[in-house]
């Protein structure tokens, strides 16, 4: 049986209209979507409309009905596709695409539980179009898509493509197309061939930033700011938070009786994994005493500067203080730290 109402969701908005560009084709198939796609989109409709259209028997077969911009709609207007979900039509599939009103300024709600239990209950299925926030899930999820396309990229080219992209992975459907048009099927990519085609680099995750610190690798930080102060805009101010909580993390273990990472997470007050406490517990062994007192002298110094008291710029601040609180690294014995 198909499954008779699915909803996709997701915060990048690209990412989620191609999932909703995807599902859909593979709903409709090789049948004429003119003739079995009933759209609902904008800011208009009701959903006791969409509901209404699904629960129609069509002379022409099977139907899609598709609401899109619904998160538009509260628990209490969802009130009919919940019901519908209870007793769905068998000759009608829903996409409901989460994405958000087209009216400015409009509020765009979460996908209540109520409507994630219905779907589930039915058969059908709540979709997260987004990548996963850890390296690991990020890497799958590009590694999965690069594999799907009809050009083949070598591991050296994969890498560039990764290093470019950054956070910003939304990205990479459009390249893959790009490549395709460019390079016939089954076509083996060097980082030569793919160069030209993957445009300015873009942002990185936080983790990237402190793990080139810890590493000593003073180059890669200073890029890595780089690219969160501009492709990611991400404001110094932040920059700093989120470097005084990673060494704060050090400070308050520094001394402290831990044995374990579990010992580490507990004092922290860390909840989850425990192997973010196991890099600030390394990482503050292996800096010791001297130099982890050093970083938070150098974060309050460049936190007061960026708040008027020296001349540099805000961007120049931050890159002076990520490549001197890597050169402390150098030498301390410290490998680079992987989610």
């Amino acid at each position: 049986m198909s499954e008779p109402i699915i909803v996709l969701k997701g915060s990048d908005a690209v990412l989620l209209g191609e999932a909703a560009q995807a599902t859909l084709k593979a709903l409709v198939g090789d049948r004429d979507a003119d003739e079995v796609v009933d759209l609902f989109s904008g800011d208009d409709y009701d959903v006791a409309d969409a509901v209404m259209a699904a629960t129609a028997v069509s002379m022409f077969g099977d139907r899609v009905i598709v609401m899109r911009h619904a998160s538009r709609f509260n628990v209490e207007a969802l009130g009919p596709l919940v019901a519908y979900a209870s007793d769905p039509n068998p000759t009608s599939q829903l996409l409901v695409v989460w994405d958000k009103p087209l009216a400015s300024g409009a509020h765009a709600h979460s996908v209540p539980k109520k409507l994630s239990d219905a779907v589930k209950a039915c058969g059908g299925r709540v979709v997260d179009t987004g990548v996963a926030q850890t390296a690991k899930g990020r890497q799958s999820w590009l590694d999965e898509r690069m594999a799907a396309a009809s050009v083949s990229l070598t591991p050296a080219a994969k890498q560039v493509v990764i290093e470019r992209l950054g956070e910003d992975v939304s990205r990479l459907g459009a390249l893959l197309r790009l490549l395709e048009s460019t390079f016939p099927d089954g076509a083996k990519l060097e980082p030569r061939d793919v160069e030209p085609f993957v445009g300015e680099a873009g942002s990185v995750p936080p983790w990237e930033l402190t793990d080139a610190i810890d590493s000593g690798d003073v180059g890669g930080a200073v890029n890595k700011v780089r690219r969160m102060m501009h492709a990611g805009q991400r404001h110094p101010l932040q920059l700093m938070a989120s470097l005084q909580a990673h060494f704060q993390r050090m400070l308050k273990l520094d001394g402290a009786a831990v044995r374990s990472e579990k010992d580490a997470a507990d004092l922290l007050g860390m909840k989850g994994s425990t192997f973010p406490a196991k890099k600030a517990m390394n990482q503050a062994r292996s800096l010791g005493s001297a130099r982890v007192s050093r970083a938070i002298v150098l974060l309050a110094s460049a936190d007061v500067d960026l708040r008027g008291r020296s001349a540099l710029t805000p961007e120049a601040t931050m890159e002076v203080l990520v490549a001197r609180l890597a050169q402390l690294s150098r030498g301390s014995g410290t490998a680079r730290g992987r989610r």
